[in-house]
């Protein structure tokens, strides 16, 4: 009798384990939202407009800027994220991410900090900081990490308070703490010392580039974090 009670017993422990387990998953599954449906383009509009700029299109499933447009932005916004996203730019196609925009200058730019798009054989020179992955003009990835142009690549961006990590096809190219001491001396000498606001937001929206030349981007996923 007590063999079969104990036995009971432990099917039910493990019975309940596995349930809460299963809601976990569940939970954390949750956590994540797309920002982009495939399909239309909800949820976004130009930055600083009401509306969807008509040079960016839903084309093949992917979010694309097809014409001469403007920046585009989330209508929400995000403090404390992981963003994930998958982007692919013809030759010397030139975009980038953006994440804690504000609104209160004409110029995305100005703002927000960048997570660089671009194809590595542009027909420009590039410094370091300017390739595929780098936190533009302030932090160059470690490596080139892109795939053949043409090809889709892989973005996650971790955003936790002063802390920032760029990933591209699964390597960690670029991680930077915000306002610190190195932070600010790369920030003075950069193009970005002439405007005091950028990147002192701690919430904003997300940002797509228009950069005069095609990107597309697809399986745009967020998830908001909660700092310890």
């Amino acid at each position: 009798m007590r063999t079969r009670l104990a036995a009971a017993m432990l099917a039910l422990a493990l019975g309940a384990l596995g349930t809460g387990l299963r809601a976990t998953t569940a939970d954390t599954d949750n956590l994540w939202r797309s920002l982009f449906d495939g399909r239309t383009t909800a949820g976004w509009r130009g930055f600083r407009q009401q509306q969807m700029p008509a040079g960016w299109q839903v084309v093949d499933g992917a979010l694309t800027r097809v014409a001469r447009a403007a920046d585009i932005v989330t209508i929400d916004q995000f403090g404390d994220f992981e963003l994930t996203a998958e982007w692919k730019v013809p030759p010397n196609g030139n975009s980038g991410i953006f994440y804690r925009v504000a609104e209160d200058d004409d110029v995305m730019w100005h703002t927000a900090p960048e997570f660089q798009i671009i194809d590595n054989a542009y027909n420009e020179p590039l410094k370091p900081v300017q390739l595929a992955g780098a936190n533009y003009d302030l932090h160059p990835p470690s490596r080139d990490a892109t795939r053949p142009i043409g090809s889709w690549n892989a973005a996650r961006l971790l955003v936790r308070g002063p802390h920032v990590e760029h990933w591209l096809n699964g390597v960690k190219v670029v991680e930077y703490e915000l306002w610190t001491a190195d932070w600010e001396r790369r920030v003075r000498g950069s193009k970005f010392k002439d405007f005091p606001r950028y990147a002192r937001a701690r919430r904003g929206h997300i940002g797509l580039q228009e950069h005069d030349s095609r990107v597309a981007f697809r399986e745009i996923r967020i998830r908001e974090l909660r700092l310890p």
